[in-house]
């Protein structure tokens, strides 16, 4: 029961990481990508960009700290961090680029 309350648990925490801090992120970054109807065309690839950096925020970081303490936790490597990341930052600028580019 304990080990099912722990699992429970971490669920929600990652729901509540996912959901609410993408919310804030995204209430901060809104306005940069509201300037032109071109760059809010694509504004949806910064959310990608914000879960991506999430998700490697919490696999490398925050699942530590959380009630699970079952097998399987481990880190991602360092290549796929790095793949993970520069991904994310060319979805951060990809709305600007696509529309200078498409317009």
């Amino acid at each position: 029961m304990k080990a099912l309350l722990s699992v429970v648990f971490e669920l929600l925490r990652i729901v509540f990481i996912f959901v609410f801090l993408s919310a804030l992120i995204w209430m901060a970054l809104g306005n940069i990508y509201t300037w032109s109807a071109g760059v809010e065309k694509y504004q949806w690839l910064v959310g990608i960009a914000i879960y991506l950096v999430l998700f490697v925020l919490y696999r490398n970081k925050w699942q530590f700290s959380g009630w699970y303490q079952g097998e399987g936790r481990k880190r991602l490597s360092k290549t796929v961090t790095k793949g993970l990341l520069i991904s994310a930052l060319v979805l951060f600028v990809a709305p600007f680029v696509l529309s200078l580019t498409l317009s």
